[in-house]
């Protein structure tokens, strides 16, 4: 019982070292247009990349419709990676930890894990799959 107060109170006075930090007006409001502006041309960079990665996936398939599908494809494929394995730990922990004690929520567990890899695998092999049928079979 006494670890437990003497580490509530460690966790609160660190808290209160960390609150304690001193932070000028004139500073922030300095920094802040700063900070604007950076994140406008931030903002504008990402916009016309993305644009400029578009239209090279719409010259690489002759068409704009089959460029722009490339692209969502593309962009399905680098999501899929990270959500994926959030989804594999999530499910792993209903498999392993919750269903230890619950038979139900394991079995649960074993299927959300089997459909999140399907999936995953699904969204890797797509963008290969419509390249192979677009350019191949197309002309």
């Amino acid at each position: 019982m006494k670890k437990k107060i003497a580490a509530i109170v460690i966790i609160f006075i660190l808290t209160l070292g960390l609150f304690s930090i001193a932070t000028y007006a004139a500073d922030v409001n300095a920094n802040t247009a700063d900070i604007k502006n950076d994140s406008t041309v931030n903002l504008v960079q990402i916009k016309d990349r993305e644009l400029e990665t578009l239209q090279d996936y719409q010259e690489s398939y002759g068409d704009n419709t089959y460029g722009f599908v490339a692209y969502i494809l593309n962009i399905i494929r680098l999501y899929s990676i990270p959500f994926g394995f959030v989804g594999i730990a999530i499910s792993g922990i209903y498999r392993y930890i919750i269903g230890i004690r619950k038979l139900d929520v394991r079995d649960k567990g074993f299927g959300a894990m089997i459909g999140i890899i399907t999936v995953m695998v699904i969204c890797q092999v797509l963008p290969l799959v419509f390249a192979i049928v677009v350019k191949g079979w197309r002309g």
